[in-house]
């Protein structure tokens, strides 16, 4: 079993009976101490509080454990803006934001999210700078992409 294979399952009993879930685990060495940093969310959102709580947890049976031999920084906290959106749950808890998403054929859509499905996302274009001389069918203005297709989905962030 992996390192990351043996936090996951430490940490599913922590994450209250699937309200937050797990949105990743990263696993930086260095030559002082390896850095683990647990990524988790909810629909709503996450506290410090629930954060700092999965923290304390993990970090004593993971010394109770002896999971990891050497020096060790544990960080759990929510995904931030700068973090890619992975999981079915994460594109559903931001529909009605704009995103960037690239796609594994190289293309780059921007828009707004208005639909998540368990296979698919939707996009509302934004409409043309310029004034098209042909009406634009409304129809047109709505991408669907399978998110088997997505590469890397990115929120951005508008300062209007």
């Amino acid at each position: 079993m992996s390192i990351k294979e043996h936090l996951e399952v430490l940490l599913n009993p922590m994450l209250e009976e699937g309200r937050l879930f797990l949105v990743n685990i990263l696993i930086k060495p260095s030559k002082v101490s390896q850095k683990v940093t647990i990524l988790v969310d909810s629909d709503e959102g996450i506290t410090i509080q629930e954060c700092t709580s999965i923290s304390r947890r993990l970090a004593k049976q993971l010394e109770e454990l002896e999971v990891f031999t050497e020096a060790y920084t544990l960080e759990v906290s929510s995904p931030g803006l700068d973090q890619p959106l992975t999981l079915f749950r994460q594109y559903r808890k931001n529909i009605g934001r704009n995103l960037k998403v690239t796609l594994k054929n190289g293309e780059v859509v921007s828009g707004t999210l208005t639909e998540a499905e368990e296979d698919q996302i939707k996009i509302q274009l934004p409409e043309p700078k310029k004034k098209p001389k042909i009406a634009v069918d409304p129809a047109e203005m709505i991408k669907t992409i399978s998110l088997e297709d997505i590469s890397k989905a990115m929120i951005e962030i508008s300062f209007k």
